[in-house]
């Protein structure tokens, strides 16, 4: 069941997201910074599992042999993915790609240790220095008490 759609500008790189989003962060962290144009980098993340590609074949940069990689559309550039390093359960779909995030609020802003002056922090979210540990560390249900759901505001 598709629960969501995105892809790129062009239209080359189509997907499908066949579950809910688990949660929703703006990431501060250097690698983010480029691939956001110096912005923090905004996602929905879901389990890898939910992620269908279903046109196009994204390229992937990995800034590391070990890295999970940045997906991107080989035409017109535009990122539409990411894996986080460390757990390969989840993926970290860009916003920009969704064809609809009108529910999207950043819930958690991480890596605000390597954020420039100008970078404000998203009110009501949770700040984290680095990562979200215990998140990346395991596929917790972000609507739980720690983190309410979207759907209750």
């Amino acid at each position: 069941m598709t629960l969501r759609t995105g892809g790129c500008r062009c239209g080359e790189i189509r997907y499908e997201l066949s579950a809910a989003p688990m949660f929703h962060v703006a990431c501060h962290c250097r690698d983010c910074q480029y691939v956001a144009g110096g912005s923090p980098n905004l996602t929905m993340v879901f389990p890898a599992d939910s992620l269908s590609v279903v046109r196009g074949e994204p390229r992937v940069y990995k800034a590391r042999e070990t890295s999970g990689g940045s997906y991107f559309c080989g035409t017109c550039g535009v990122h539409v993915f990411s894996r986080p390093d460390k757990n390969r359960e989840m993926v970290a779909v860009k916003v920009g790609g969704l064809d609809d995030a009108a529910d999207f609020k950043v819930q958690a802003d991480m890596w605000m240790a390597s954020a420039p002056p100008w970078h404000r922090p998203h009110d009501g979210a949770m700040q984290f220095e680095r990562t979200l540990k215990r998140a990346m560390s395991s596929a917790i249900d972000f609507d739980s008490a720690a983190m309410p759901s979207l759907a209750a505001e």
